[in-house]
């Protein structure tokens, strides 16, 4: 979406109608999209009364250099396309919706005579899907009972007319213990086939009463034709149905099709509960945590919730129940907050559902601590450290042969990563391969920062190498007259052996001790954040090169186009429109050539 960017300074010139804002940083990254009935009045409310914001609130303002935003038609229309923004791009300062697994579906196959199977994968091509079930016992129960009531193939053959027809296929034993009518044969026609396979249907979509008055009229026509047989065994089908139907959650066949959602929170997480209700029973739920970024308010978080899970698991449900009222008007949608009956239990059901995993979070949460102080506490006692160290940084070099060095410094508070803090350095005083110097420069360009913004110094630094790459810290801290401010230490691999600055031997520490592993977990993230910094630079002076040696491409074109795009992938599979709008269309057709 290219639209026309406004500054902080001009946000007189937005539009007054609802509609979705875009905020960019400095390098025309998308950092946040938010929604507004009135766009100008939202935005501004970021860049007024800026004491009343929480601190994410004011970094984000901070950063926020160009402004975008596009004017729709209803608050409905905001939500979808704010929806689809934060999926595309994932911005910074938004919260994101994501599974934690991938559930699997059950598909009715686009073939003749066609299959019902599982898979975690939907691809369109293959049939129609339904679910996703996040319970596999309850996915289980319905193929039994499918099998049961209708006797479908489970074979992969290619039924095909002119196959059939030539005999090409025999009957398995599927079709002698009567689980199958024989269609590979030709022993049952297609349209007797394909009704089995629309009660199917009826069955995954939960309309129960559906399959139960075919069952039952079958039943009735069977008796009255004197096949007391056949009617027995339709019978058997209907209480097999009536079995699964109890065992399934019913409130109450009247309720309906519902979609239910309770919202309940903390500081830091939104806890969203959704129940999907067919025919007044529960078919499955699910409980998902939403980290806060900016502390939105519930009722800012619940609209993206439910049309999120609505889209996953394909509800067609035309009323949605909730703990909260929401202003906004979800386009065909009904919300309603019940407040007696059984929609009202449904919707305390849901808020059920999300306090009790609000407080095994916790209850984790609170535990992990515990364990995480009682390691730190074997820390300081094993460093033999004047303050307990809940704040630790840890330093690692990467170059090959002098190539493209660099270095990574990653943050641990509380015993576990502080992922926003972690740091890259690109090394530019050293030249050549030498580790004792890039250590000793990277250090100080951290340290005296830290120092210029007046910001805490961590209560431990440790350095991944031996006793040089310490030295070499040592004197950055010297230099900085911080060397008795902050301890510091360094880890061997060889040995796992740890050095102290001013100690001829080396502090060993037992190998299955928690304070150690935790030194050697500093030690292996600082390696990889490296490594992954090195490699990354490595293929962008490869992928520059590349582009280097494209007459008529200069390196301003470069660096645009690495901003802008990213990696050599994106580059290559941009169209030639979206190349010609970065760096005309000469340039443009210049790399597709080339490419």
């Amino acid at each position: 979406m290219e639209a026309t960017k406004y500054t902080p300074e001009s946000i007189r010139s937005l539009a007054t109608q609802p509609g979705v804002y875009c905020f960019y940083n400095r390098q025309d990254v998308l950092i946040y999209v938010g929604k507004a009935k009135d766009i100008r009045k939202r935005v501004s409310s970021y860049f007024n009364n800026a004491k009343q914001h929480n601190l994410k609130t004011r970094r984000m303002v901070a950063e926020i250099a160009t402004i975008a935003f596009t004017i729709v038609n209803s608050e409905y229309e905001a939500l979808l396309l704010e929806n689809n923004l934060i999926k595309q791009n994932q911005p910074r300062y938004n919260i994101l919706l994501k599974d934690g697994k991938t559930y699997p579906y059950l598909c009715v196959t686009k073939e003749r005579f066609p299959r019902v199977i599982s898979t975690r994968k939907v691809s369109p091509q293959l049939g129609q899907y339904y679910g996703p079930f996040t319970d596999l016992r309850a996915m289980y129960r319905i193929l039994a009972l499918i099998k049961q009531l209708y006797p479908i193939r489970t074979c992969t053959y290619n039924l095909t007319a002119a196959n059939v027809s030539k005999g090409k296929f025999k009957v398995c034993l599927e079709y002698h213990i009567g689980n199958c009518r024989g269609p590979c044969e030709g022993l049952q026609e297609e349209v007797s086939y394909n009704q089995d396979i629309a009660q199917v249907t009826y069955l995954l979509k939960g309309h129960l009463h559906a399959v139960k008055k075919d069952l039952r009229e079958k039943m009735y026509q069977a008796a009255q034709s004197q096949a007391y047989e056949e009617a027995q065994t339709f019978k058997e089908k209907l209480d097999a149905l009536t079995t699964y139907q109890v065992k399934s959650l019913v409130i109450n066949p009247k309720v309906g099709d519902l979609d239910v959602f309770g919202i309940v929170s903390s500081e830091q997480s939104a806890f969203v509960s959704y129940l999907q209700i067919k025919n007044g029973a529960i078919t499955f739920t699910q409980t998902t945590e939403l980290k806060k970024k900016l502390e939105e308010a519930d009722s800012d978080l619940l609209p993206l919730a439910i049309l999120h899970f609505r889209e996953k698991y394909r509800s067609e449900a035309t009323e949605v129940l909730t703990n909260l009222p929401l202003s906004i008007s979800l386009d065909t949608l009904t919300l309603t907050v019940p407040q007696i009956g059984d929609k009202k239990k449904l919707v305390m059901l849901a808020v059920k559902n999300s306090l009790f995993y609000k407080k095994e979070r916790f209850i984790k949460n609170e535990r992990y601590q515990e364990k995480a102080n009682k390691i730190l506490l074997l820390l300081q006692q094993d460093l033999q450290l004047q303050h307990l160290p809940l704040h630790i940084e840890c330093f690692d070099n990467s170059n090959i042969q002098g190539n493209h060095p660099v270095a990574a410094m990653v943050c641990f508070r509380d015993g576990k990563p502080a992922r926003s803090e972690y740091r890259h350095f690109n090394i530019k005083k050293v030249t050549g391969p030498d580790d004792f110097a890039s250590m000793n420069e990277v250090v100080h360009r951290r340290y005296k920062r830290l120092i210029e913004e007046k910001k805490s110094l961590p209560d431990l630094i440790v350095i991944d190498g031996g006793k040089g790459q310490l030295n070499a810290a040592v004197a950055s801290l010297k230099a900085l007259n911080i060397h008795d401010q902050v301890p510091i230490i360094s880890i061997a691999k060889r040995l796992e052996e740890i050095y102290c600055p001013g100690d001829a031997y080396p502090i060993h520490i037992s190998k299955q001790s928690a304070s150690l592993k935790l030194i050697q977990r500093l030690r292996d993230e600082a390696h990889r954040f490296a490594i992954t910094f090195h490699r990354k630079k490595r293929s962008r002076a490869s992928l520059q090169g590349e582009l280097e040696a494209i007459p008529g491409i200069g390196p301003k074109t470069i660096d645009k186009l690495l901003l802008h795009f990213k990696s050599v992938k994106n580059i290559k599979e941009a169209s030639a429109t979206d190349l010609a709008q970065q760096i005309g269309s000469k340039k443009a057709a210049l790399l597709k050539a080339h490419f």
